[in-house]
């Protein structure tokens, strides 16, 4: 992307159209499951189908958004979101729901694909990733107060994503075109950077992604069959749960990077085990409300630091898109998991399952934040780029005060330094030494210097 990041709030509008499918997914599921006849599985295989989709469109265009521009790609995938989340919205038959879920699936994740290579080249990918959440929470939470009341059948969900597509069209004018990497510090092409853990962070983003979204695809279900809900019992409560998420994530946002990233990475993802296994053991409302409510709280808060990590990873945004479909892999693999699960343990054991796969994934996720720099900045630390602190200086050089960085403090940037300036430079101080402290000698130097 370019060197010179554009305003934040065109890629957070892309983003909440991309991601707001993942979020509608138990609704969707649990309309199709009742308005057409599809049994708990056969509705989980479709939502599966429209994240796949997704997926799919993450891994192709993964370091080419740069190449066509983020404006053309953003357009591409809104239209196909508009078109074929309105004709799922429009057909009365399966076949052609299915077809339209997954070209709106396709549309959605090239969307969210513009928004996470976007997001890696803000000086801030944190706080991007966390108004994105922010704004797809709030947009989900209000329609689960609304669609409970409208009826529509299995149109209503389908036509407000399609809807909300439409209307962030306009900012897409805002992105800007074909951008061509500035300077010698991001080439055009080559290898990954951290592919070690760029490989291991997308592969516990593909495993954690997989484990909260076999939940989230049949919490609704949790909530008929086993604690007794009508819909707009459970709408209210996923309505309440985002906003508890909409907190989370305004939360995150004030933290920032002051407690680095693998604390909230580590702690946050043992709390969301935690309230798996309640959820889903839940039997009255209060204890359902409350999984859900602590979950959703935790589940954005992890969410958003796992994307800044991948982004940290590298500026071109590659590991963002590559991760991103990763996790757009496992929540399309959740629903399934979800039923196969609840269907042969029960939703109780399903979520004992979730909750030790979750505490299981944390290790090798955290490691990583570790290993590329997820501790704050202490005094007396010198950190490099993508690495633990490199040295411990400051205070053992003496140091002039003021230069040892507070705590939580951001990385500084890195300046490139050209190898002809330096070459000069070291031929003039050569020069000097040559021609000794006479007045004419360093004319001379000056003049032999000048001429090169």
């Amino acid at each position: 992307m370019s060197s010179r990041p554009r305003a934040a709030w065109p890629l957070v509008a892309v983003f909440t159209a991309g991601y707001l499918a993942a979020y509608l997914l138990p609704t969707i599921v649990g309309r199709l499951s009742v308005y057409l006849g599809l049994t708990t599985a056969q509705a989980g295989l479709v939502g599966s189908a429209l994240l796949l989709s997704s997926a799919s469109a993450g891994f192709c265009l993964a370091g080419r958004v740069e190449t066509y521009g983020p404006r053309r790609p953003a357009r591409l995938g809104l239209v196909l979101a508009v078109l074929g989340y309105g004709c799922a919205a429009l057909a009365g038959s399966v076949p052609l729901v299915v077809l339209g879920a997954v070209v709106g699936g396709f549309g959605s994740g090239t969307a969210t694909a513009v928004a996470a290579a976007g997001i890696a080249a803000q000086r801030d990918p944190h706080r991007t990733s966390s108004l994105g959440l922010l704004s797809v929470s709030a947009t989900a939470g209000a329609l689960y107060l609304t669609i409970p009341h409208l009826g529509g059948g299995h149109r209503l969900p389908f036509a407000s994503i399609a809807l909300v597509a439409l209307l962030v069209w306009p900012a897409t004018s805002r992105l800007g075109s074909p951008v061509v990497p500035a300077g010698p510090a991001v080439p055009a092409s080559g290898r990954l950077p951290h592919r070690r853990s760029g490989l291991v962070l997308a592969g516990g983003m593909l495993v954690w992604s997989m484990a909260q979204n076999a939940l989230w695809g049949v919490s609704s279900r949790i909530g008929v069959d086993q604690v007794g809900l009508s819909e707009v019992a459970i709408g209210a409560v996923f309505a309440a749960a985002l906003g508890a998420g909409l907190l989370g994530v305004m939360g995150a946002g004030v933290l920032g990077g002051r407690l680095g990233r693998a604390v909230p990475i580590g702690l946050g993802t043992m709390v969301i085990a935690v309230s798996i296994v309640l959820s889903s053991s839940a039997v009255s409302l209060g204890s359902f409300a409350t999984g859900e409510i602590l979950w959703n709280t935790f589940y954005p808060v992890v969410l958003s630091y796992l994307i800044g990590l991948a982004a940290s990873l590298d500026v071109r945004g590659r590991w963002a898109v590559l991760a991103g479909s990763a996790s757009s892999v496992g929540v399309a693999c959740g629903p399934v998991l979800g039923s196969v699960l609840s269907e042969g343990a029960g939703f109780p054991g399903m979520g004992l399952i979730l909750g030790a796969v979750t505490l299981l994934v944390a290790a090798p996720v955290t490691a990583v934040a570790l290993h590329t720099g997820g501790r704050p900045l202490v005094p007396g630390s010198v950190r490099r780029r993508g690495g633990a602190p490199a040295a411990l200086l400051a205070v053992t050089t003496g140091a002039v005060p003021g230069a040892v960085p507070k705590l939580g403090a951001p990385e500084q940037a890195v300046t490139e330094i050209s190898l002809p300036a330096l070459r000069r430079r070291r031929l003039v101080r050569s020069a000097f030494r040559t021609a000794g402290p006479s007045g004419a000698g360093q004319s001379n130097a000056y003049a032999s210097t000048s001429d090169r």
